[in-house]
């Protein structure tokens, strides 16, 4: 990490949105080091402190469930620990095509102060309040900008570019699903959650979009899936014009409903005016033009069925998984201990009778393949002007117009496996709401409290 970002560094930066556990931050300025990257700082929940223990390493039964990936397990860091993840667990799952570890920085304290003031204001309200940039960090992951193109490219400055959260693309049909929770084998959990999100208010309308089109391998189906994630994009679907963001929300489905009604339709059409004016200046297309285009590049790439795979890893549901882990740590099932269906409790004794490295690889196949579900696809278009049309081309045939394209993954965390238990907890609570209010299409109804509540 010989690089190192100071206070003066730090107007440099500018605020392009967040997730739960980072802050991403693009580059305006003019170090050709920098140029192309963006940054992205660790955040910590208002008021939380941790331990160096914590900021620094894998609890000792995280180190069990790794203990077959050597560089893992000796990474000195979690940012070491993270990297090693990407290159030593998903590459071989994903390929490296798609993928980008990126590599860590040195930050001041400064900088961070800095950062954290200027951003302040671009933050969507309920970030800042849930959460703040992490001073205590001394580096953060420097990546390639997946939304624009390395400079050089012709046609300079014409980059349209989508961020799409796919989720989970297969109904579970695992034998360890209760029959109380049967719906999970015929209804998608995005489905589901949608109906608690609108009931908590997270967001404004139940999405048209099903996963299960998205990951149909169907071009039709894609593009119907496309459509969708337009029509109610939520957080599950972004548009950037040369790396600014021009459609779809900051990173949470907050965003829209701190918005009245009235003045969230119009913040909308809005923003779908200035991406098609956008798209017809730049690419001299229609925005149906563009979504098919965006159809086309996610069958032509292939990646979701990789991607696909990595989720099927989860072959018991967190249902079967849950009893693994309380195998893994050692402890009581707290989950079986509520139970008093005997059925149920024969069948997860089956789990509780499996030696440690076959619970290991359970939940190690499971946390892998929760990654898989939550990362999101970034895929970039640019004008082709002349010259082959190389593997990375897609030709529309109603406008004779080519196009390059180039698509990753992003967001590919490793999970914490203690996590596990809060999994359990929100699939029980997002199930059992769903069952209650599907027929009322999510309305609010006297439903108590959140995961937290859900007894195991």
């Amino acid at each position: 990490m010989a690089m190192i970002l100071g206070a003066e560094d730090a107007n440099d930066w500018f605020y392009k949105g967040e997730g739960a556990a980072n802050l991403v931050l693009g580059y305006c300025g003019s170090s050709p080091a920098l140029l192309g990257k963006v940054l992205r700082v660790e955040k910590i929940q208002k008021g939380a402190t941790r331990s160096a223990e914590e900021c620094e390493v894998l609890t000792v039964h995280e180190k069990l469930v790794w203990a077959a990936i050597g560089e893992l397990v000796e990474s000195t860091s979690k940012k070491v620990i993270q990297q090693a993840f990407v290159t030593t667990v998903l590459n071989p799952l994903l390929g490296t095509e798609h993928m980008d570890a990126g590599m860590y920085v040195s930050v001041s304290s400064e900088f961070l102060k800095i950062i954290e003031k200027n951003v302040h204001n671009k933050r969507p309200a309920w970030r800042v309040d849930a959460a703040e940039i992490d001073l205590r960090c001394d580096s953060a992951l420097l990546m390639s900008d997946h939304s624009i193109f390395p400079s050089g490219a012709s046609k300079e400055g014409s980059c349209i570019s989508v961020e799409i959260k796919p989720k989970c693309g297969f109904l579970p049909c695992s034998d360890f699903i209760s029959e109380a929770n049967a719906i999970k084998k015929s209804v998608t959990r995005f489905r589901m959650h949608q109906f608690l999100k609108l009931h908590k208010k997270e967001v404004s309308q139940l999405s048209e979009y099903d996963p299960l089109d998205l990951f149909s391998g169907s071009v039709e189906r894609i593009n119907l899936a496309i459509r969708s994630l337009y029509a109610t994009p939520q957080n599950n679907f972004r548009i950037f014009s040369n790396g600014f963001l021009i459609y779809g929300g900051l990173g949470g489905g907050m965003d829209s409903i701190e918005c009245e009604a009235k003045k969230l339709q119009e913040m909308k059409k809005a923003a779908e005016d200035r991406t098609k004016v956008l798209i017809r200046r730049d690419f001299g297309i229609q925005l149906d033009n563009f979504l098919e285009l965006v159809s086309e590049a996610i069958f032509k790439s292939g990646m979701l069925n990789q991607l696909l795979a990595t989720q099927k890893l989860d072959a018991i549901d967190i249902e079967g998984a849950i009893h693994a882990y309380y195998n893994v740590i050692g402890q009581h099932c707290l989950v079986c201990e509520s139970l008093d269906d005997a059925s149920l409790l024969h069948r997860y004794s089956l789990l509780h009778s499996l030696s440690l490295e076959e619970s290991l690889k359970i939940v190690r196949e499971y946390l892998t393949a929760t990654t898989a579900k939550d990362c999101s696809l970034m895929i970039s278009f640019r004008p082709k002007e002349g010259g082959d049309l190389t593997s990375n081309c897609i030709s529309l045939r109603s406008s004779n117009q080519h196009f390059e394209y180039k698509a990753n993954y992003i967001d590919m965390d490793i999970k914490p496996l203690e996590k596990m238990v809060y999994h359990y907890k929100l699939d029980q609570k997002i199930v059992k709401f769903y069952v209650e209010n599907r027929e009322n299409g999510g309305s609010p109804c006297d439903f108590d409290g959140g995961a937290e509540n859900i007894q195991i």
